[in-house]
């Protein structure tokens, strides 16, 4: 490090010091995922609680879609008039459906809203997509469970299910985050503006 390095690097560590809490949250909106949570090796708080409260968002309306998604499944299979209670793959996918909009809906305008594009037709497309892979996910561990390593029964399956839940939560905030939200908080403003 020559001495024009030395000299630049206290000035860095004391503009990072005197950031305000909005300025780092917006540090974090622009990157929440490249390691911004320490600011000269001591640990960014403000960067910690964005990250925080967005996955908190995060939880709560993937939260709100699992009630949306087991409720229509089951009002629609024994629900009054047990309306498709002969066809519990069709009751699946309409509320599986019903669940990935109304999660859509929720992330975009809530978890990620700094963050959606004027693509709402594109987002929709991409996180639908996510969401597919997302629920086979599940699906691989049971069948995992099941078939490679021979384990059978409720515990067996509840287990391997709730290991598949956990992945493909992980899975889909990622690809929220690199492939569905990817606009600046700028631009969300704007798209905000013209909704």
């Amino acid at each position: 490090m020559t001495a024009a390095d030395e000299t630049l690097v206290p000035h860095a560590l004391d503009r990072a010091r005197t950031r305000t809490v909005a300025e780092d949250d917006a540090l974090l909106l622009e990157e929440p995922l490249s390691g911004r949570f320490t600011v000269g090796g001591r640990l960014n708080m403000a960067a910690l609680r964005a990250w925080l409260w967005e996955m908190a968002r995060f939880l709560a309306v993937g939260g709100l879609s699992f009630v949306v998604d087991l409720g229509l499944f089951n009002l629609l299979l024994y629900g009054p008039g047990h309306l498709l209670g002969h066809k519990p793959l069709t009751a699946k996918i309409l509320s599986v459906t019903l669940a990935t909009l109304v999660s859509w809906v929720g992330n975009r305008y809530w978890t990620f809203s700094e963050h959606k594009t004027s693509r709402g037709v594109r987002e929709l497309v991409v996180y639908g997509a996510i969401n597919v892979v997302g629920a086979l996910v599940p699906v691989g561990t049971l069948a995992f469970s099941r078939y490679t390593l021979a384990l059978a029964g409720p515990l067996a399956d509840n287990v391997s299910t709730v290991i598949g839940i956990a992945a493909a939560t992980v899975l889909r905030y990622v690809g929220y985050k690199k492939w569905v939200f990817t606009g600046s908080a700028a631009g969300a403003n704007a798209v905000a503006e013209t909704v």
